[in-house]
Protein backbone atom coordinates (compact mmCIF):
# COMPACT_ATOMS: atom_id res chain seq x y z
CA UNK A 1 0.00 0.00 0.00
CA UNK A 2 1.34 3.39 -0.97
CA UNK A 3 2.00 6.04 1.67
CA UNK A 4 -0.45 8.38 -0.10
CA UNK A 5 -3.22 5.76 0.28
CA UNK A 6 -2.50 5.46 4.00
CA UNK A 7 -2.63 9.23 4.43
CA UNK A 8 -5.88 9.36 2.44
CA UNK A 9 -7.37 6.85 4.90
CA UNK A 10 -6.28 9.04 7.82
CA UNK A 11 -7.99 12.05 6.25
CA UNK A 12 -11.18 10.03 5.60
CA UNK A 13 -11.14 9.06 9.27
CA UNK A 14 -10.90 12.73 10.28
CA UNK A 15 -13.70 13.52 7.83
CA UNK A 16 -15.93 10.91 9.50
CA UNK A 17 -15.68 12.90 12.73
CA UNK A 18 -15.99 16.27 11.02
CA UNK A 19 -19.25 15.23 9.34
CA UNK A 20 -20.44 12.66 11.94
CA UNK A 21 -20.73 10.15 9.07
CA UNK A 22 -20.75 6.54 10.27
CA UNK A 23 -20.78 5.37 6.63
CA UNK A 24 -17.15 6.51 6.35
CA UNK A 25 -16.23 4.28 9.29
CA UNK A 26 -17.94 1.33 7.56
CA UNK A 27 -16.03 2.15 4.37
CA UNK A 28 -12.63 2.33 6.09
CA UNK A 29 -12.76 -0.84 8.20
CA UNK A 30 -12.63 -4.49 7.13
CA UNK A 31 -15.57 -6.65 8.18
CA UNK A 32 -13.35 -8.61 10.61
CA UNK A 33 -11.34 -5.63 11.90
CA UNK A 34 -10.44 -4.93 15.52
CA UNK A 35 -10.38 -1.64 17.45
CA UNK A 36 -8.52 -1.24 20.77
CA UNK A 37 -9.18 2.27 22.10
CA UNK A 38 -7.28 2.91 24.26
CA UNK A 39 -4.72 0.12 24.21
CA UNK A 40 -5.27 -2.17 27.18
CA UNK A 41 -9.07 -1.97 27.11
CA UNK A 42 -11.60 -4.39 25.64
CA UNK A 43 -11.13 -5.01 21.91
CA UNK A 44 -14.09 -4.34 19.61
CA UNK A 45 -14.14 -7.11 16.97
CA UNK A 46 -16.09 -7.04 13.71
CA UNK A 47 -17.66 -4.19 11.79
CA UNK A 48 -20.92 -4.10 13.76
CA UNK A 49 -19.11 -3.82 17.12
CA UNK A 50 -16.80 -1.18 15.63
CA UNK A 51 -19.71 0.85 14.24
CA UNK A 52 -21.48 0.72 17.62
CA UNK A 53 -18.28 1.93 19.32
CA UNK A 54 -17.84 4.85 16.90
CA UNK A 55 -21.49 5.91 16.93
CA UNK A 56 -21.10 7.12 20.52
CA UNK A 57 -18.02 9.17 19.62
CA UNK A 58 -19.57 10.65 16.51
CA UNK A 59 -22.77 11.52 18.39
CA UNK A 60 -20.76 13.28 21.12
CA UNK A 61 -19.65 15.94 18.65
CA UNK A 62 -15.99 14.96 18.96
CA UNK A 63 -13.75 16.58 16.35
CA UNK A 64 -10.23 15.43 15.46
CA UNK A 65 -7.28 17.63 14.50
CA UNK A 66 -3.95 16.26 13.25
CA UNK A 67 -1.06 17.49 15.40
CA UNK A 68 1.73 16.06 13.22
CA UNK A 69 2.40 14.24 10.00
CA UNK A 70 1.31 10.60 9.61
CA UNK A 71 4.17 8.09 9.64
CA UNK A 72 3.95 5.03 7.43
CA UNK A 73 5.88 1.76 7.68
CA UNK A 74 5.05 -1.54 6.07
CA UNK A 75 1.26 -1.92 5.97
CA UNK A 76 0.69 0.50 8.86
CA UNK A 77 0.36 4.20 9.53
CA UNK A 78 0.61 6.06 12.85
CA UNK A 79 -0.74 9.55 13.30
CA UNK A 80 -0.91 12.01 16.20
CA UNK A 81 -4.06 14.02 16.71
CA UNK A 82 -6.15 15.78 19.28
CA UNK A 83 -9.74 14.89 20.13
CA UNK A 84 -11.78 17.96 20.97
CA UNK A 85 -15.08 17.67 22.80
CA UNK A 86 -16.77 20.45 24.77
CA UNK A 87 -14.68 21.07 27.89
CA UNK A 88 -11.99 18.48 27.13
CA UNK A 89 -9.14 17.60 24.77
CA UNK A 90 -7.28 14.31 24.47
CA UNK A 91 -3.90 13.87 22.77
CA UNK A 92 -3.88 10.53 20.93
CA UNK A 93 -1.73 8.50 18.56
CA UNK A 94 -3.64 5.98 16.44
CA UNK A 95 -2.06 3.15 14.50
CA UNK A 96 -3.94 1.69 11.54
CA UNK A 97 -2.91 -1.65 10.07
CA UNK A 98 -4.23 -2.33 6.56
CA UNK A 99 -5.12 -5.64 4.94
CA UNK A 100 -4.40 -6.62 1.33
CA UNK A 101 -7.62 -4.88 0.21
CA UNK A 102 -6.51 -1.55 1.69
CA UNK A 103 -9.05 -1.71 4.54
CA UNK A 104 -8.16 -1.03 8.17
CA UNK A 105 -7.92 -4.45 9.82
CA UNK A 106 -6.60 -3.17 13.17
CA UNK A 107 -6.73 0.17 14.94
CA UNK A 108 -4.92 0.75 18.22
CA UNK A 109 -5.23 4.08 20.05
CA UNK A 110 -2.47 5.16 22.41
CA UNK A 111 -3.56 7.56 25.14
CA UNK A 112 -4.10 7.57 28.87
CA UNK A 113 -5.30 9.82 31.70
CA UNK A 114 -2.17 11.97 31.43
CA UNK A 115 -3.22 12.89 27.85
CA UNK A 116 -6.63 14.27 28.88
CA UNK A 117 -6.92 17.99 29.53
CA UNK A 118 -9.97 19.74 30.96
Amino acid sequence: MEYSDKVAAVHRYLEAFETADIAIIRELYADDATVEDPVGTAIHTGIEAIVAFYEASLNSGAKLTLTGEPRGAGNEVAFPFQVNVPGMTIDVIDVFEFNADGKVCSMRAFWGPENVKA
